[in-house]
């Protein structure tokens, strides 16, 4: 790689890793706000997040039903607070909006909801569905002749649904190429780990088999996820992709990183400032820069 090269994806990383920044503390002041809310998942995939929306995605941030985006489905709806997250970073929402989450007749509920939110492609629950719809979506735009893409953000608690595997084996048969299925194993859902309620290893290997282009790369290494989208984006394959993302919930803030893993992590009152302010220490920001 050249000087040059290597200077500007210095570049790109960096300005990439502000976004990560950013996106972590809008979730964190939003879990804030209703003191709840599932900021482990929000922190852990803050990094993808960055990687779609300020570099992989075509998107008009104030034309959300843009004919010609590129469509981001979030088939884990209560990751809502993550997206949101991104897309007041990106400049969808405003800012402002943090402070009624999850209240009555907020346009960002706990629980994503498309007829609620600007950006919101789909209402995402039941889970194992939004690939299905992924699956729809891409082939219509193909039918259409458009060079939109769809990105499915799927959970490894999803790979438990049969639908999931029937869209992947679908996307598969119809050449789906316009289609990237991004995976956040965790190893965490609501009734234990992932790996204990239904061991989905070899995960990489069945996508594979299944017909899919397959990445895999640590979800919490900027470098390594902007290195898989750029090659999942350029491919000429064509079979659709899946990036799988290793994440770790509470990325970022060391104190959830090392609570113990559950579905729902639990953050007191008083910790809410010192989520904020570890985040700071960890990116290397002082107050007043923000």
């Amino acid at each position: 790689m050249s000087q040059t090269a290597t200077a500007s994806k210095a570049s790109t990383v960096e300005a990439l890793r502000k976004r990560t920044y950013n996106i972590r503390r809008h979730a964190l002041r939003m879990g804030e706000v209703q003191g709840q809310g599932y900021v482990g998942q929000a922190l852990g995939i803050a990094d993808v997040l960055a990687v779609s929306y300020f570099h992989a995605l075509k998107i008009d941030p104030k034309n959300p039903e843009w004919e010609e985006r590129d469509r981001f489905l979030l088939s884990i709806g209560h990751y809502a607070i993550a997206l949101y997250a991104a897309l007041i970073e990106a400049g969808v929402i405003s800012e402002d909006e943090i402070e009624d989450y999850g209240s009555d007749d907020s346009i960002l509920p706990m629980s994503g909801m498309a007829a609620y939110t600007p950006g919101m492609e789909i209402t995402g629950g039941s889970l194992g569905h939004g690939l299905g719809i992924g699956v729809g979506m891409a082939l219509g735009l193909k039918r259409k002749q458009s060079t939109s893409r769809i990105f499915n953000l799927l959970s490894d608690g999803e790979l438990n649904e049969g639908s999931t595997w029937e869209a992947v084996a679908s996307a598969a048969h119809w050449k789906l190429d316009n289609l990237i299925a991004i995976v956040d194993v965790n190893d965490q859902q609501a009734d234990d780990k992932s790996s204990m309620v239904l061991n989905y290893e070899p995960i990489a290997d069945k996508w594979t088999a299944f017909g899919w282009e397959t990445y895999r790369v640590d979800g919490n290494d900027l470098e390594a996820v902007l290195e898989a989208f750029d090659s999942a984006l350029a491919s000429n394959s064509d079979k659709p992709r899946v990036i799988i993302c290793d994440t770790l919930m509470g990325c970022g803030v060391p104190f959830l990183e090392r609570r113990d893993k559950t579905h729902f992590i639990r953050v007191d009152e008083n910790e809410w400032s010192l989520a904020l302010k570890e985040l700071d220490d960890v990116y290397g920001i002082q107050s007043g820069e923000k």
